[in-house]
């Protein structure tokens, strides 16, 4: 499973907001087991049948998660910041901030795998 990789990545990842990247990447895989991750343009990104989001490893003052297709995951996710064509970004300043939007979170995984499996 592509687990190990991403651990090995964040073992070695030596940045300050580590303990916030590593707890967004929790609260996105406890979403739904079926939740996958594997490193792709040098960095953790959390995949369902196609890439769902990736985080930005310089990002050093937050943790950012770039959802590749954000701006066409159905509902309301009033953290999901951009106004591109398709992708959508979401920063987290501290672990209490993304516990704060765990719901959030959850509700994009399940939007996600929703729009993936054509429900």
């Amino acid at each position: 499973m592509a687990d190990n990789e991403v651990d090995a990545w964040m073992a070695s990842y030596d940045n300050p907001m580590k303990d916030v990247v590593e707890r967004v990447r929790r609260i996105v895989l406890d979403a739904d087991p079926r939740m996958g991750e594997c490193i792709k343009w040098q960095a953790p990104t959390l995949t369902y049948r196609g890439n769902l989001a990736s985080f930005f490893p310089r990002s050093r003052q937050h943790a950012t998660l770039m959802f590749h297709k954000g701006a066409l995951i159905p509902g309301e996710h009033p953290h999901l910041t951009g106004d591109g064509k398709e992708a959508r970004t979401m920063t987290f300043a501290s672990v209490d901030e993304a516990e704060e939007r765990r719901e959030e979170l959850a509700s994009i995984v399940a939007a996600w795998i929703a729009l993936q499996d054509g429900d």
